[in-house]
């Protein structure tokens, strides 16, 4: 690998937010199951990074007033971090309000957090890094000027309040933990966004670029007479004497940390009829919309380059990204820690003093698609993902290992532009005033064989959406019986990647025709995979449900016996050992069952079109399966291929249903005449092939597809 001279650290960071709503306290590292799971460090060890934010927070600990601190699990991880020369950079509150017995709104939430920090800095006082308060300003936004979070204020006495007390709290934290350890080290964090807006409402704008800098300006003791939010602070009950202690108890940060997000850049637009509804808002002059001016076709994001630059030239203290996350497919993850990576080394060679970019959510997050609103969430992977029974390596923690290494990463995916550099960007007006499609020369492609399936149709749909460049080839010039032909094409195509969607589908024509079913499905497979080891390219190729018998009464794992009761079946069987005889880095994604959007012939589009026009459909009632919305299944195979995984994997979406089931549900939920379904047993179907009466799958390895009813659902969208 090339090597790099720039010293730009990555660290490593956990979601780790215990946060109120009301009366429950909604703790991520719960629903992560981090507390139970030893081995977690050992694995964030393995990435090479030298510091972690990790959480030592007060609710979790001091839930009650008074009591005994049981420290055994916190100082067990910490122990670990320490034996694995990880630096640890301590949160005290991270979101939150304080535990139950505070109130963000008084001292009783400043004095309480000091006396915390100081019973830290007791325990462990080797401990030289210190966040007491994330995020203080989004959190004074979020639980004193939106009333998200507890204690649910919705204005701008409620916000100042409470960004008022929680920089008090830092600054007392900070005495109180330097009183025991001189040496500790202030790592402030909090977001790093902009407002970007219309002419009208460019007061409004100014007013909210100024506020973005408050806790910075308030710790390093810039908020004073002269400043441009001094009357403001003042109108909202805040006190001189209060400001004068910022003055007067200067806590410059040791380090500035800023976290940036697609979402950090705003655009104020008074146009409202331009934006939905729940994106209107006011101020005491005007009703606007408030967007993500990512979304805005006429607007240009300033980005992390020049936001930090701005940062910089305001304080002129070191730097660090302490939060780089995005929750979306894993190309585009990767192209936005790549983004970060290479942002932080052009402001080194700049002659800025960035130290590190952070790596967030390790473990992934829970609910933040909702605000962490309610319990859990819909959940988001991050580095490792938890979606599986053990936390499994994503493609980010090979990006992270190169890096910590002093390597440069390459990988094709990551050349392309992220989705917010494209035209797929803009939901808000059409026009987009910076570059968005990729200029020159095309990256080393992913090759699709199979050009007249369905399967290898979506792919090719679902790359080009991705931005992931693919060639895609048909039985013309890809026969996979051809061994000769296929290694002319990979010499010429020279892709990273192939995907094997060609196969003998007709299970029951195998029956009569299996020459042709095992040269296709067996030995055209094995020879993609003999030339794949040979030239190093990734392969994905699929299996089905019906290499078993069906005579379980459970769902169907990965590692349970194979036994076919067709050809078909048979023949997939098969290919799977050969497969992976030959080339033990392929990945065999067993799926069954296929639905979706792009696809007149599959099973739920041919009942809707048979019911709309009024006529009879008949189906087995006597099968159970696990059926699988093509757009899921090929989203999560492009992510394996991306995160290197091999072997046999189960991709299915979670449940189990009867054919005649599914006809009756998707009948119901598009308001058809079910009376039309007639529904037999297998044994009068007429199939010529034998079927598994029960096929349905699930996953040891993890079950990462959604629930069925969220997948027919949105099938069911798409078909509208």
């Amino acid at each position: 690998m090339e090597q790099l001279t720039t010293a730009i650290e990555v660290w490593g960071g956990l979601e780790c937010t215990i946060n109120r709503v009301h009366d429950q306290y909604f703790d991520q590292l719960d629903y992560a199951g981090h507390y139970n799971r030893e081995p977690d460090i050992s694995r964030f060890a393995e990435l090479g990074i030298k510091k972690i934010r990790y959480p030592v927070l007060w609710e979790k600990h001091q839930p009650l007033k008074d009591a005994s601190i049981d420290w055994t699990l916190t100082a067990n991880r910490l122990e670990q971090l320490r034996l694995a020369n990880i630096e640890v950079i301590a949160g005290l509150v991270h979101h939150g309000s304080g535990p139950a017995y505070v109130n963000m709104m008084d001292e009783t939430f400043v004095q309480g957090l000091a006396e915390y920090a100081s019973k830290v800095a007791e325990k462990f006082p080797w401990i030289n890094y210190y966040t007491p308060v994330n995020e203080p300003l989004t959190t004074a936004r979020f639980c004193g000027l939106y009333g998200i979070w507890y204690p649910h204020q919705q204005n701008d006495r409620g916000f100042c309040r409470i960004l008022i007390n929680e920089c008090k709290a830092t600054v007392l934290a900070m005495q109180a933990i330097r009183k025991i350890n001189p040496q500790a080290k202030l790592v402030q964090t909090d977001d790093l966004g902009k407002i970007h807006s219309t002419p009208l409402l460019q007061y409004q704008a100014d007013f909210e670029n100024n506020r973005r800098w408050l806790s910075y300006d308030l710790l390093c003791g810039k908020v004073n007479q002269a400043h441009s939010l001094w009357k403001y602070l003042l109108s909202t009950g805040i006190t001189e004497s209060e400001l004068d202690f910022f003055l007067e108890n200067k806590c410059e940060p040791d380090i500035m940390g800023f976290n940036y997000y697609l979402t950090s850049e705003r655009y104020l637009d008074e146009n409202l009829q331009n934006y939905p509804a729940h994106t209107h808002g006011r101020n005491s002059q005007h009703h606007y919309a408030d967007v993500e001016a990512v979304r805005v076709g006429h607007v240009c994001p300033d980005g992390p380059y020049q936001l930090l630059k701005e940062a910089w030239e305001r304080y002129h203290l070191p730097l660090a990204v302490t939060e780089v996350h995005l929750f979306c497919t894993r190309e585009e993850q990767m192209r936005w820690l790549n983004l970060f990576w290479k942002t932080a080394v052009n402001l080194k060679k700049d002659g800025i003093d960035i130290r590190a970019i952070t790596a967030w959510a390790l473990l992934g997050s829970y609910g933040w698609n909702r605000l962490l609103t309610q319990e859990k969430g819909e959940y988001e992977a991050g580095v490792f993902d938890l979606s599986v029974n053990t936390p499994r390596p994503t493609a980010l923690a090979g990006m992270i290992k190169a890096y910590n290494a002093g390597n440069v990463f390459q990988h094709p995916v990551i050349n392309n532009n992220g989705w917010w550099q494209r035209k797929c960007r803009v939901i808000y007006g059409s026009e987009a005033i910076f570059n968005t499609d990729p200029i020159g020369e095309p990256n080393q492609p992913l090759l699709i064989i199979g050009k007249s399936g369905t399967l290898a149709n979506a792919f090719a749909i679902i790359c080009e959406s991705r931005g992931i460049d693919y060639q895609i080839a048909g039985h013309d010039e890809a026969d996979i019986t051809n061994p000769l032909q296929l290694e002319k094409l990979i010499r010429e195509k020279n892709p990273w990647g192939i995907v094997n969607t060609a196969g003998f589908v007709s299970v029951d024509d195998a029956e009569t025709r299996s020459g042709s079913c095992f040269a296709i499905n067996t030995y055209g497979a094995e020879n993609l995979a003999v030339l794949c080891n040979q030239y190093d390219i990734k392969l994905l190729t699929f299996s089905t449900d019906l290499v078993f018998d069906g005579l379980k009464t459970k769902p169907y794992l990965e590692s349970d016996k194979k036994i076919p009761l067709n050809v078909y079946g048979h023949s997939k069987a098969l290919a799977e050992e050969k497969v992976l005889k030959q080339n033990r880095k392929a990945l065999v994604v067993r799926t069954a069952a296929f639905f979706g959007p792009w696809d007149n012939a599959n099973f739920l589009q041919v009942v809707l079109k048979s019911l709309k026009m009024g006529k009879t459909f008949t189906t087995v009632n006597d099968v159970l399966v696990s059926p699988t919305y093509v757009p899921d299944l090929v989203n999560a195979s492009l992510d394996l291929l991306l995160d290197d995984e091999n072997g046999i994997w189960h991709l299915n979406n979670k449940g189990q249903i009867s054919w005649a089931d599914l006809a009756f549900t998707v009948a119901e939920r598009c308001g058809l005449n079910t009376g039309l379904i007639k529904s037999v047993p297998l044994i009068k179907s007429g199939l010529k092939a034998k079927r598994p009466r029960f096929s349905v799958l699930t996953s040891e390895r993890g079950d990462i597809l959604p629930s069925l009813d969220i997948a027919i659902d949105q099938c069911l969208k798409t078909f509208k």
